[in-house]
Formats: C-alpha cells, sequence, structure tokens
C-alpha cells in the first residue's frame, strides 16, 4: 500500500476542502502513477473532485461514517474493517490519497509514500503527519529540483521502515 500527497513546508495539504495549489507537473505524476490501480480516499475528498465524482480508470473506494451514501460509482464503505474487507479483493496496487484522518488511520500501513514537496507555507486546515518526524519513516529519495511558475517543488519518496500488515 502507497500514500500519496502534496504538502507544503508544514505538510500541510489543503484548505476548504481544496488542495493548496494546482500543479499540473504533480498532477500528471499523480495520474500516471494511480491510474489502473486502486484509490482509497474520504467522503470530502471524493466531493472535491470535480462534480464530486470518482477518478476514472481507477477503481475509487470512500470510507465515510454516512450511512446512504451516494459515491456515484465509487465502492462506500464505513469502518476500517469493512475497508479491510474490500481491499482483500485487488491485487492492483492501492493508494492513499486522502484526507487527513484516511492518511492518520493508513499511514501505518503503507510501505512507502509519494510526496510532492511544495517549498513553501501555506494557509491550510488539513494536513499530513510529518514523515520527517514519524516513527518508522525515512526519506529515501529526493527528485530534482521542480518549479511551477515561482513554486520550487520536488517529488520525493518516503520509506516505512515499520510498516504494519494491514
Amino acid at each position: 500500500m502507497h500514500a500519496i500527497v502534496a504538502a507544503d513546508k508544514n505538510w500541510g495539504i489543503g484548505r476548504n476542502n481544496e488542495l493548496l495549489v494546482r500543479i499540473p507537473n504533480d498532477m500528471k505524476n499523480f495520474r500516471r502513477l494511480t491510474e489502473g490501480n486502486v484509490v482509497v480516499m474520504g467522503r470530502k475528498t471524493l466531493e472535491s473532485f470535480p462534480g464530486g465524482k470518482p477518478l476514472p480508470n481507477r477503481v475509487n473506494i470512500v470510507l465515510t461514517r454516512q450511512e446512504g451514501y451516494d459515491g456515484k460509482g465509487a465502492v462506500v464503505v464505513h469502518s476500517e474493517e469493512e475497508l479491510r474487507e474490500e481491499l482483500a479483493k485487488y491485487t492492483e496496487e492501492i493508494f492513499i490519497i486522502g484526507g487527513e484522518s484516511i492518511y492518520r488511520m493508513m499511514l501505518p500501513y503503507c510501505e512507502d509514500a509519494y510526496v510532492t514537496c511544495l517549498d513553501y507555507a501555506y494557509e491550510a486546515d488539513t494536513w499530513m503527519p510529518d514523515l520527517n518526524r514519524e516513527d518508522g519513516w525515512e526519506l529515501a529519495e529526493r527528485g530534482e529540483e521542480q518549479t511551477c511558475f515561482d513554486l520550487i517543488y520536488y517529488f520525493t519518496t518516503y520509506k516505512n521502515t515499520a510498516c504494519k500488515k494491514f
């Protein structure tokens, strides 16, 4: 299992149920890694997509406590146990794509995290745990400096040396 996220200097990931910034190259990287695979998200993440619709060419799984929630084609589960049972059905790669509570719940089970590190501190209201301070997580790879207008960012990979079996 993998996590994928774009996070600012303070590990902020969103504000008002939107990404902090949209970087075309980051979107391409996200699509390249996740297409043809399984993506797991919370209800608010699904609702932040255009039309609140699941991402195309992926199995979309939404974890929400809201009974009777219409995932508009996404598989909807209501507990960690239901999620575990659903994920057991797939052989494709599994990507945790947000939001904050889903990252916090699932990070211990991720073998790695693909983090687009934004060299800027935005005003955020949701955060990813700081993998530089989380036990068992270490920076494994940092790509070359990239820019989008005046924003500097890096594609990085963190490895979880204490990964738990889900």
